[in-house]
């Protein structure tokens, strides 16, 4: 499995010759590696409905061909924008010719902002577990810090994670080391960080913080990868 950071949340991954692209934010984003007409995708994930992890989606989905899976609210608003979906709910998996994906819990909130300012639901937000190649790879979405975290840990063998750190929005690099000692993952990398300035913070504290916790960590700028 190769994970390529590209920005912000949205992460790339490839195995087995197929590749899947979770939470696109790339055409607002000034710090995105690559444009959303570049992506080559299989398949497009969705943690939640908030503009920062969704407003590529449509563009990426439609391009490629491809289904857009997310909680079914958020599935059944692009099935109405003509995007081909599948949608899953909290706790639910699903074999794809891909891989697999389950939805895992996520606290936060989840809504899509319209052009006439009102604000559609979006389901509960979530995680998601992808395993693909034979790896799982846990996407913890945006979220605080809560307790299930170490049932995830538990229940399930986890090669890498990405972890939101900014703080203000989701859980900050404290809060998230400790997730980091529950789930346990053979490497974990920091999201959802430095895009905006009410979210500033120092990755490598965070690495250092997991470090403490004798726990590995890696820090990748955008167009970085790991592969496990």
């Amino acid at each position: 499995m190769k994970i390529t950071f590209l920005g912000h949340a949205t992460t790339l991954v490839e195995a087995g010759g197929k590749t899947v692209v979770i939470d696109p934010f790339l055409t607002h984003n000034p710090s995105a590696s690559l444009k959303a007409e570049e992506v080559k995708a299989d398949a497009v994930l969705l943690t939640h409905g908030h503009g920062d992890h969704i407003s590529d989606a449509l563009q990426i989905a439609k391009q490629n061909d491809c289904p857009i899976i997310a909680m079914v609210e958020l599935a059944n608003h692009f099935q109405s924008l003509g995007a081909k979906t599948h949608g899953l709910n909290l706790g639910g998996s699903y074999q794809f010719e891909f891989g697999r994906v389950k939805l895992t819990l996520a606290f936060h909130s989840s809504g899509i902002d319209l052009e006439d300012g009102s604000v559609k639901y979006a389901g509960e937000p979530s995680g998601i577990l992808l395993t693909m190649g034979g790896k799982t790879f846990y996407h913890a979405g945006d979220t605080a810090l809560f307790g299930d975290m170490k049932l995830i840990g538990e229940m399930h063998e986890i090669d890498v994670a990405a972890l939101p750190i900014g703080d203000n929005f989701t859980m900050g690099p404290e809060d998230a080391a400790v997730a980091a000692s529950w789930i346990k993952a053979g490497v974990t990398f920091p999201i959802h960080y430095n895009t905006f300035p009410v979210i500033q913070q120092d990755p490598e504290r965070f690495v250092k913080l997991l470090e403490e916790k004798q726990l590995r960590g890696q820090v990748l700028q955008p167009g970085q990868s790991l592969e496990v």
